[in-house]
């Protein structure tokens, strides 16, 4: 994890993502994310530290299509970020009367039945930094399905104070990834849903294939669904078109078994979440993250990439 920045620093940056984000608040919604795509498309124009990293990422994906095509994914993620940003300062108007004019369910049967089959020992939400990733757990406790999210502190210290309020503005939780794994355990207990983003690069966990590449990722969503029998449940939120309309897509539960080689099958299992992921980026490549080094840690005798 990256150290949090400075104070002055991050007043700075602070007081510069302010400025967009009144302005974008102070339109209508659907006016305000046509205007954060255009944002976000000249964003990526002046981002040249990071493209380098994302085409990297993109051509390990899709080696089959050409750079143009690779650049045009690019490019819509951009747009799609700054949607998000436009849609970050318009959340505070949500609420259970107008909530389904913004976010429905896909596959909520799935989730239904994780509720059943759990018996009262919690479910584990298998997530990414794709899509909108923060209306999903913000959408899913206006109606009135209370998450603990599992996260890790963003560098400028004011905007992770502002994210985290907005988090658990509806009675969510938010559990420390560092030496969170005793917390999570005891939210399991008392039934909890914790939703935890397994997309991203660690330096100590277990290399699985993604997207045709080994790529560290952290076991412990496996250990602990094994250790406690809560069903892994995986949850994306899947724009529709380039509107204000989303759909949490949830798809069937991942059930953990307990093996006596239960190093492998913590491979096992965290090889099959990461499969679902890849799953939902090859559907919507300009949903997920690609700036990330998510390839960044090698097996021993590799060298890094980045």
């Amino acid at each position: 994890m990256a150290r949090q920045i400075g104070p002055v620093q991050a007043r700075i940056e602070y007081t510069g993502i302010t400025a967009v984000t009144a302005a974008l608040r102070a339109m209508p919604l659907e006016r305000a994310v046509r205007a954060g795509a255009r944002l976000g498309g000249w964003a990526m124009n002046f981002d040249r530290p990071n493209r380098p990293i994302a085409l990297k990422n993109l051509a390990i994906a899709f080696p089959e299509i050409t750079p143009a095509a690779r650049l045009a994914i690019l490019r819509k993620m951009y747009r799609s970020w700054g949607r998000v940003l436009a849609e970050w300062t318009h959340l505070p108007e949500l609420s259970r009367a107008n909530i389904e004019h913004v976010v429905t369910y896909e596959g909520k049967e799935n989730w239904d039945e994780a509720e059943r089959r759990s018996n009262g020992r919690g479910i584990l939400v298998l997530t990414g930094h794709y899509g909108n990733f923060e209306l999903l757990p913000i959408a899913h406790s206006i109606y009135g399905y209370h998450l603990a999210i599992v996260r890790r502190p963003l560098r400028n210290p004011l905007v992770d104070a502002a994210v985290c309020a907005e988090r658990i503005r509806h009675g969510n939780r938010l559990i420390e990834r560092k030496a969170g794994g005793r917390e999570m355990m005891r939210m399991l207990r008392q039934n909890w849903m914790i939703a935890i983003a397994l997309d991203l690069d660690v330096r100590k966990g277990v290399f699985v294939d993604f997207f045709g590449m080994p790529a560290c990722t952290s076991e412990g969503m496996a250990r602990l669904s094994i250790a406690t029998g809560a069903p892994v449940l995986p949850a994306f939120m899947v724009r529709q078109g380039d509107t204000i309309h989303h759909k949490i897509k949830i798809l069937p539960a991942i059930y953990a078994e307990k093996t006596r080689n239960r190093q492998a099958a913590v491979r096992e299992y965290t090889q099959r979440y990461t499969d679902t992921i890849e799953q939902m980026i090859r559907e919507h490549p300009d949903h997920w993250n690609w700036i990330h080094r998510r390839w960044k840690t090698r097996p021993p005798g590799e060298p890094r990439f980045y």
